[in-house]
């Protein structure tokens, strides 16, 4: 079978195909297909893979993605990891929040990386992900809910959220991200715990409430020596507030 990829910009085109095919090599053999074809004057490129059964279709199917990343600057070391089950990609068009001019463009890549890289780094090591800019674009690559994050963060910096507003962002995902992991950790399904077959009777749906109930409670049971946990918990929501009055 025969797969057109995405077309690879000119100047990326020796980077994917590497020293003596190297890099072509690297990409064929962890996606499991037998040729990659790569045009070295269009950048069009096209894979062959063998028999059905004799390759792994989730890597058939992430395949684009590694290319599109590798086209828009990542190195082919990162965005290869995108044939990994639970890595994604995501591409930010940054003309779309500032437009076309080159100079606005500059602008936002310089806030986006920070002094010295900073900020694409913090991003990436809050997030768990891997960030690259080239020209107009950026291109993400990581896990669901640590992509999204440095998605929307991103996005922050590109319609002129200041830099402390995206890190304290940042801060409250991950400890959020945090405790959504440990809660998921800590249900357990107990089969004993159930109300009398007499009471079930007189309210239909009772005792699988009461299931739902007890499994909610223990996944938001919160360790007292894990401050960062503590301390989501006792932030308010939206519509919540305390009111001091004197008796």
């Amino acid at each position: 079978m025969r797969q057109s990829l995405p077309r690879v910009p000119r100047d990326r085109i020796a980077v994917l195909i590497g020293a003596k095919g190297a890099t072509r090599l690297d990409l064929q053999t962890a996606a499991g297909c037998k040729y990659i074809n790569i045009d070295s004057e269009s950048g069009d490129l096209e894979v062959t893979w063998g028999e059905p059964g004799s390759y792994d279709p989730v890597r058939a199917f992430k395949l684009p993605d590694v290319i599109k990343a590798i086209g828009r600057g990542m190195s082919p070391a990162k965005a290869i990891q995108l044939l990994q089950d639970d890595w994604f990609f995501e591409m930010v068009d940054l003309k779309e929040h500032v437009g076309k001019r080159s100079n606005q463009q500059r602008r936002i890549r310089a806030r986006i990386i920070g002094s010295e890289g900073k900020i694409r780094k913090l991003i990436e090591q809050h997030t768990g992900t891997e960030i690259t800019i080239y020209k107009s674009t950026v291109v993400l690559v990581g896990e669901g809910s640590g992509l999204m994050a440095a998605r929307n963060a991103i996005e922050m910096l590109a319609t002129g959220s200041e830099h402390g507003t995206v890190i304290k962002y940042l801060e409250k995902a991950r400890r959020k991200a945090r405790l959504d992991n440990r809660a998921l950790d800590s249900i357990e399904e107990k089969v004993d715990e159930t109300i009398s077959n007499e009471f079930a009777d007189l309210v239909p749906g009772l005792a699988e409430l009461s299931r739902r109930k007890s499994r909610r409670l223990r996944a938001h049971q919160v360790d007292p020596a894990d401050s960062d946990a503590v301390e989501t918990m006792m932030e308010f929501s939206e519509d919540e507030s305390i009111i001091w009055e004197e008796e």
